[in-house]
């Protein structure tokens, strides 16, 4: 099946995003034309009051050039402005175009490495922003223009220019000195922190675990083992980019006091007046200055550079997903086609040759030994991890040529680690789409789980917290069902559906299950525990990945019950525990 055509991206969609507001950017480029042009106005406001006002005692004269001056300034504040404005809106525009391509790339690498970049893209996606509406790009803006003011000390006297060019050049061997002593470190600091930060976060939601068995201490230590390699780094490049911007500093103050003596110099020699040495020691002092500013920012401009550079990355690894033909509902028949897959980072196939049909409405249970790939299996039925080789397909169709949208409410799906979501117990069970009382309670009902979400505080209006903290873990895996079964999903797949809840809590399951089965749906269920087993129709044992048995529920277990010496025929079977 093809996708339909849609919105196609460029292969560089950062650079596209980027381009979008090509013409905002030659709006701020024009602007700065006219900046620079008026920042000529210092200079020549000064060369006139010493060579014309001083020397005519003209009053007259002064207030008229004092007034142009402060309109012209009032103009220059304007036109900054302005170009500060363009240039936020332009950032706030691509945070717009690609904050949601971000999102869903954040995910979509998640799944298919199984470690992602965590928030790490939104943070790159945040600098590059910042740098937008920095000083460090006015620089930027204003480095082409510096022609214009050594073009002017050149009008004023040659040795005017010449000086001009050999202070530009000394500052611009100091930025290309501290782009080469400071690049390597700091994108080798970037690289540390984001792997400091992923590794803390991973410790953070395993605080528990690390608080009862005493194993703070050492982690802290792992931790902070690379923060300190972090820090190092960052000190080195700091102080190298702090030495050659004081260097920078110097250099500017003291050419534009050495300009100041060449001028005085060449006033003695009559070549010209003193205004024009003042001007000429104000004009080179702003020719040099964006260069200045540039070594002063570059450490802005490094982060802005690699964060660009992670996002084209992730953005190029990670293909934005098609759009294909809605199709009709599904009715429920899966097919596992010969199926090879292994877990997203991982080379090694856990599910090996895979082949089984389950019609509409039936109930099939899956139960093997640990790691013989029952939730491997789960996901790559969902389309969650990509297969290897073959096919699931669900009512015919493969299962990753249904857009996810359309797709989500007919699919149910209860994870073993139940992950709720900070909000109330309504939006949870809602899949925090708009919340129907109605289908919201029917959910709760079908789960047997509406008394206890009443006993709650606030009922279903209780907030859960981050990953339903407040609830036990048995609460959280009924509202996990609930969630599941929300709506009419005609695709239901359970991964250790009981594996925390009480006797209470397993009858109540076991009544989900034969409403599910009642309604029509198609329910898939993994387990160690054989209570919900009597609900099934068919079998499903994996052993090292692939089907040993599947067939009806009764033959299947017959197998189980047959002496040792008929187990131990050509065909083997599981051992009891498989099931218990």
């Amino acid at each position: 099946m093809q996708p339909l055509k849609s919105n196609t991206r460029p292969n560089d969609e950062l650079r596209a995003a980027l381009k979008a507001s090509r013409n905002s950017f030659l709006f701020a480029g024009f602007f700065s034309l006219f900046i620079n042009l008026l920042m000529l106005v210092p200079a020549l406001y000064m060369l006139q009051v010493y060579d014309r006002v001083i020397g005519a005692r003209n009053e007259s004269t002064l207030l008229m050039l004092t007034i142009l001056a402060l309109g012209l300034f009032a103009v220059l504040g304007s036109l900054e402005v302005l170009r500060s404005r363009i240039l936020v809106r332009v950032s706030a525009r691509l945070d717009l175009l690609l904050n949601p391509r971000l999102f869903t790339a954040m995910f979509d690498a998640k799944l298919r490495d199984g470690r992602g970049a965590g928030a790490q893209p939104i943070e790159d996606l945040t600098n590059l922003r910042q740098f937008l509406t920095g000083n460090g790009l006015f620089a930027f803006f204003d480095v082409p223009w510096m022609p214009v003011y050594i073009f002017v000390l050149f009008l004023m006297h040659p040795w005017f220019g010449w000086f001009a060019i050999v202070a530009a050049l000394l500052l611009f061997s100091v930025a290309l000195t501290n782009e080469l002593t400071t690049r390597k470190p700091l994108g080798k600091a970037n690289g540390l922190a984001i792997g400091a930060r992923s590794y803390l976060s991973g410790n953070l939601r395993n605080a528990e675990a690390l608080e009862a068995m005493g194993m703070l201490s050492r982690v802290q230590a792992r931790w902070f083992d690379r923060h300190r390699e972090v820090l190092q780094l960052q000190a080195l490049a700091s102080d190298r980019a702090a030495l050659l911007s004081n260097v920078s500093k110097v250099l500017r103050i003291a050419m534009q006091s050495l300009i100041l003596g060449m001028g005085a110099y060449l006033v003695i020699q009559q070549e010209f007046t003193p205004g024009i040495m003042i001007a000429g020691s104000i004009l080179l002092g702003r020719a040099l200055s964006p260069v200045d500013m540039l070594i002063s920012g570059w450490k802005g401009f490094l982060a802005a550079r690699s964060a660009y550079g992670r996002l084209h990355s992730l953005l190029t690894a990670v293909p934005e997903r098609q759009r294909f033909m809605s199709l009709p509902p599904p009715t429920g028949s899966v097919l596992v086609d010969n199926i090879m897959a292994a877990p997203p980072g991982s080379t090694v196939p856990v599910l090996r040759g895979l082949r089984f049909e389950i019609a509409a409405g039936e109930i099939v249970g899956v139960i093997g030994p640990s790691a013989a790939g029952k939730s491997t299996l789960a996901r790559v039925m969902l389309g969650v991890w990509p297969v290897v080789a073959g096919k699931v397909r669900l009512s015919g169709a493969d299962i990753n040529q249904w857009n996810r949208d359309e797709l989500g409410p007919y699919i149910g799906y209860l994870p073993q680690d139940v992950e709720l979501f900070d909000g109330t117990v309504s939006e949870n069970i809602a899949r925090f789409g708009e919340v129907n009382p109605e289908l919201v309670v029917a959910a709760a009902q079908r789960a047997q789980v509406h008394d206890m979400i009443l006993h709650l505080p606030k009922g279903y209006d209780t907030p859960i917290g981050e990953g339903g903290a407040v609830l036990s873990g048995g609460q959280r895996q009924r509202i996990g069902l609930a969630r599941a079964i929300y709506g009419k999903p005609v695709f239901v797949v359970l991964d250790e559906p009981n594996s925390n809840l009480d006797d209470q809590g397993e009858a109540a399951l076991v009544k989900a299950i034969n409403q599910l089965k009642a309604e029509g749906a198609t329910v898939v269920i993994i387990t160690h525990r054989p209570s919900v087993l009597h609900s099934v129709d068919k079998i499903l044992v994996l052993r090292d990945g692939m089907a040993q048995m599947f067939g009806p529920r009764d033959e299947v277990l017959a197998q189980f019950a047959r002496p040792t010496s008929v187990a131990r025929s050509p065909s083997p079977t599981l051992p009891t525990q498989a099931v218990g």
